[in-house]
């Protein structure tokens, strides 16, 4: 579901000692995030300790939201479940109590490979190997069931101090043969071992494993990732995409199937099979101490620390913090990372594949407006510099570009184009909320990111849902939300009035509301409203209020007037 989580001190307070489902006892927490606590717990059935990894909903929590958390719960249960490997983690049951579900899990004391490359630098390719075998292994027994894991990376790979090697967190796994759920915010791996053709918008297919397998072994043999992990998430983009596939300076025998992995052609990358194939004749005998050169002792207590990522907006997201992270796949190229942590960290106790709930967050953007945080890096800075700068930043040229807003779910249709600044990042993401039809918005978003032009397409809007409805929605989930000015557009023959509607939005400092004491950024969008047939089509722009006049006469009104849908 997220992240490698890095626990919290653990307690040595007793808990309520809650007995969920008349079976399992809740002894401690072992970690816990603005959604969800993972817990230590008693099988008093089994007599055995197992992980328990609890969903925390809110009193305030609106019904859709609660029902995507329960649906993102369940969605990484029925991933474990059906995938039946030595190197994955290993789901015991799913209890429900009070209608909500506790997800119950093996109980692994372990480190995260990305720990433990932290704490001991690059791994010897006996090491390395043993980790890419089984890497290997656990993800062609997900594929052989239909699982693609999407988020492939050293956080999400644990190592036992018995040499034992799991993977984990399928949070954002997708069956193929399952419905997609998708929101807002929701991020495909991350920026520094995500595959080209994901970060692109393209369809996640199994080959995308294979890239975040190749990266994950270039970290381990040269102990860092391929590309910067402290640069900005959409620079990293760039370079996935567009740029040099990197190479590592590691120049032994794992290089070829590191190389062979780290293919952009998705088509052409090594199979699974080849890379086991190479990596089998690596391996130690069984047996061998191959990790006593490495630490893997769990710290005490009071080394633990947490670390916690920046918040991701999610769809119709309440104002306050905390709302969830989705659990589909939508082409949205980002997901939250873990702050670079020292070399010096401690290492982790109880590493638990439950650990994923931990990094539930929301930044208090709503539904309707735009991604602020990707890749644990701000799309959109807290601190604008000052207006007199903004405005002498050329805006470029524009280009026709045309693309596709069909949806995962099956409509089809959706073709357009759009002028667009020529250097401008394009990303597309898909939605799913109970409160409007599913939706597919395709983002360009400035070098700088302080503005951006936003697509999106309703469906088969038409005839269950009105302009108002969606008005209501964009009013009640936008923080600061206030109407500049609407005004009807010119229309023809279309189910309602198409209208141009400006409001301000704001976006509040990292810690809180309204009066927190960092600051707050106020936003202007101008956006078009336009019914179309069946279809419901919002074309936007979005700056910083001192680029407002920019934004409007240099951006939106160059923009909006030239919009056509080519094929609905």
């Amino acid at each position: 579901m997220g992240p490698w989580v890095r626990m919290s001190a653990v307690s040595t307070q007793e808990p309520e000692q809650r007995l969920v489902a008349e079976r399992y006892r809740l002894r401690r927490q072992l970690g816990q995030g603005s959604m969800g606590t993972v817990w230590e717990a008693y099988d008093e059935f089994l007599r055995r300790p197992v992980a328990v990894k609890q969903v925390r909903i809110l009193a305030d929590d609106a019904v859709e939201e609660i029902e995507e958390l329960r649906e993102r719960t369940l969605r990484e249960a029925r991933a474990i479940a059906v995938v039946s490997h030595p190197n994955v983690i290993i789901l015991h049951d799913v209890a429900r109590e009070d209608d909500e579900p506790f997800v119950v899990m093996e109980f692994l004391v372990a480190v995260s490979l990305a720990e433990l490359i932290a704490g001991n630098g690059p791994l010897s390719t006996e090491q390395a190997a043993i980790v890419g075998h089984a890497v290997a292994s656990g993800l062609q027994a997900a594929h052989e069931v239909g699982v693609v894991h999407r988020d492939v990376k050293p956080g999400n790979v644990l190592v036992c101090p018995d040499g034992r090697v799991k993977l984990t967190d399928f949070g954002i796994a997708r069956n193929v043969s399952e419905r997609t759920l998708t929101q807002l915010g929701v991020m495909l791996g991350s920026p520094c071992y995500i595959a080209p053709e994901v970060a692109s918008g393209g369809a996640v297919t199994p080959q995308a494993d294979l890239w975040g397998l190749g990266a994950t072994l270039f970290a381990a043999v040269d102990g860092h990732a391929p590309y910067d992990p402290d640069a900005p998430a959409l620079e990293t983009i760039g370079q996935v995409v567009n740029g040099e596939v990197p190479v590592p300076d590691y120049d032994g025998p794992l290089r070829p199937v590191i190389t062979g992995l780290m293919v952009k052609d998705p088509d052409t990358r090594m199979t699974l099979r080849e890379a086991r194939e190479l990596l089998l004749p690596l391996l130690p005998p069984a047996g061998s101490p191959v990790h006593e050169s490495l630490r893997l002792d769990p710290p005490s207590p009071e080394d633990a620390r947490t670390v916690v990522t920046k918040p991701v907006v999610s769809v119709e997201a309440p104002t306050e913090r905390g709302a969830p992270l989705a659990a589909a796949p939508g082409p949205l190229p980002f997901a939250t990372r873990q702050e670079r942590l020292p070399r010096r960290a401690p290492l982790v106790t109880a590493a638990l594949a439950a650990s994923a709930v931990l990094l539930f967050g929301g930044a208090a953007v709503g539904g309707f407006a735009m991604t602020r945080a990707v890749g644990g890096q701000e799309v959109l800075p807290q601190s604008p510099p000052p207006a007199s700068q903004q405005a002498a930043a050329p805006i470029r040229e524009l280009a026709p570009r045309t693309a596709d807003a069909a949806t995962l779910a099956g409509e089809q249709g959706g073709t357009f184009t759009v002028p667009v600044p020529d250097n401008w990042v394009k990303f597309v993401e898909q939605r799913t909320a109970k409160t409007l039809p599913n939706s597919t918005r395709v983002h360009w978003v400035s070098p700088d990111g302080t503005s951006e032009l936003v697509v999106e397409r309703f469906p088969n809007f038409y005839t269950k849902h009105t302009v108002e409805q969606y008005l209501r929605v964009l009013s009640s989930r936008t923080p600061g939300y206030r109407v500049v000015g609407s005004t009807p557009l010119e229309s023809g023959n279309i189910p309602e009035t198409a209208v141009q509607l400006t409001y301000r939005s704001v976006d509040f400092a990292e810690d809180g509301g309204p009066g927190s004491s960092g600051t707050d950024v106020n936003r202007t969008s101008i956006a078009n409203i336009l019914p179309m047939d069946r279809d419901l089509w919002v074309v936007s722009v979005t700056v910083p209020i001192e680029l407002e006049d920019t934004g409007r006469r240099g951006l939106f009104a160059r923009i909006a007037p030239e919009f056509r849908v080519l094929t609905k």
